[in-house]
């Protein structure tokens, strides 16, 4: 084994990276459940991003009124290629926020925890998946 584990670098980097994302995301929305704040908000437009492909993605932005009295507003971290009819503009929605950092929002029906869940899950087995693969590598030599 010269080289060839040079290789095994790139599953190990997708991996880290996507565990990374995966975790960071399922404690932001763990954060959120115990300490963050319910609110009413209604939905005010939608931002739109491009995918690669030249896909729309549509981001609900939601306003509502803090419990300090700030007005808050905001794009959804998630976007679809459409919009059902509760999360149209002008539909009223619960979203639940840190009140230290509203920016840090879930608009609940919309924000989809299973994304989080996907990347982690991803990433753990592309890094153990290769870690295994090296170690049997190294011992059977």
């Amino acid at each position: 084994m010269e080289r060839e584990w040079l290789f095994s670098l790139i599953p190990l980097t997708i991996g880290t990276i996507f565990l990374g994302i995966g975790v960071h995301g399922l404690r932001r929305a763990s954060a959120l459940r115990r300490t963050g704040v319910t609110a009413e908000a209604r939905i005010v437009r939608h931002d739109v991003s491009r995918g690669d492909e030249g896909a729309k993605y549509y981001h609900p932005v939601a306003a509502w009124t803090a419990r300090d009295g700030r007005l808050c507003e905001y794009a959804s971290r998630f976007g679809r290629g459409a919009v059902r009819s509760g999360f149209r503009v002008g539909a009223y929605v619960v979203v639940r926020y840190d009140p230290q950092a509203p920016q840090r929002f879930a608009i609940e029906g919309w924000d989809m925890r299973w994304v989080d869940l996907l990347f982690t899950v991803l990433g753990t087995v592309f890094a153990v998946g290769t870690v295994t693969v090296v170690l049997v590598r190294l011992l059977t030599l």
